[in-house]
């Protein structure tokens, strides 16, 4: 397993079952893949809960235990060892969702395609989508065939920017409308985190603790900067 396949058997699941998910959901099983990861993808591990509700911003203890017990429920978590009370660790192992034959949201993006390429062959005029963009990331020229191009490639920053996206999804039904929007976006993060991987994430994590819908600069690492520069002067 690795992060990919975790992630595209979650969303499968999701798109499956919208009447059962919640953010919580996906906050969750995101930051277990993370920490398994941190661990080096032991096949099981411990899951400690005020560090898991600490890092996903659940307040309440009744939530995290039944956002965990669904994702028990439902697969994707294999409960190895339950904890005692919500100061001990549940030792739980990662597994893919079991998958039906075939998978509707494969079949929606595959009709999603379809329908748009019978609309550009029927049409005269030439969509915005499919014109060459400016250089927005990392001189990284835009187009729609390319898809987005993240500022950052690793595992860390793919699962928190989808975390991203499903807050904004969870919070006030929010989608990105084309890949020039969200790479706008990105842009936008990319610039405020002065192309720091670890400073886009905080930055993230900023506006997700703070119920923000887009992204600002981290007052606190500007009055880091600040009082360093002050300091040394």
């Amino acid at each position: 397993m690795n992060s990919y396949e975790l992630s595209r058997s979650w969303f499968d699941f999701c798109f499956e079952n919208p009447e059962k998910i919640k953010p919580n959901h996906t906050a969750l099983y995101f930051f277990a893949i993370e920490h398994c990861n941190r661990l080096g993808w032991k096949k099981k591990f411990g899951f400690p809960t005020t560090m898991a509700m600490e890092a996903i911003g659940i307040k309440s203890y009744n939530t995290y235990i039944n956002t965990m017990n669904d994702l028990v429920a439902w697969g994707a978590f294999e409960m190895i060892e339950k904890s005692t009370n919500q100061y001990s660790a549940n030792i739980i192992a990662l597994s893919n969702i079991n998958k039906p034959l075939v998978k509707a949201l494969d079949k929606a993006f595959i009709k999603h395609v379809t329908k748009q390429g019978t609309k550009q062959g029927e049409s005269t005029s030439e969509s915005i989508d499919s014109i060459d963009k400016p250089l927005t990331i990392n001189n990284k020229p835009i187009t729609k065939e390319q898809g987005i191009v993240f500022p950052f490639d690793s595992d860390t920053f793919l699962t928190q920017w989808n975390i991203w996206k499903e807050y904004r999804k969870g919070e006030d039904k929010f989608n990105y409308k084309t890949n020039i929007s969200e790479q706008a976006a990105l842009a936008k993060l990319s610039k405020l985190a002065n192309q720091k991987e670890d400073q886009a994430i905080e930055i993230i994590n900023q506006s997700i603790s703070n119920g923000w819908k887009g992204f600002f600069a981290n007052k606190e690492k500007e009055k880091e900067t600040k009082l360093t520069f002050d300091t040394n002067r």
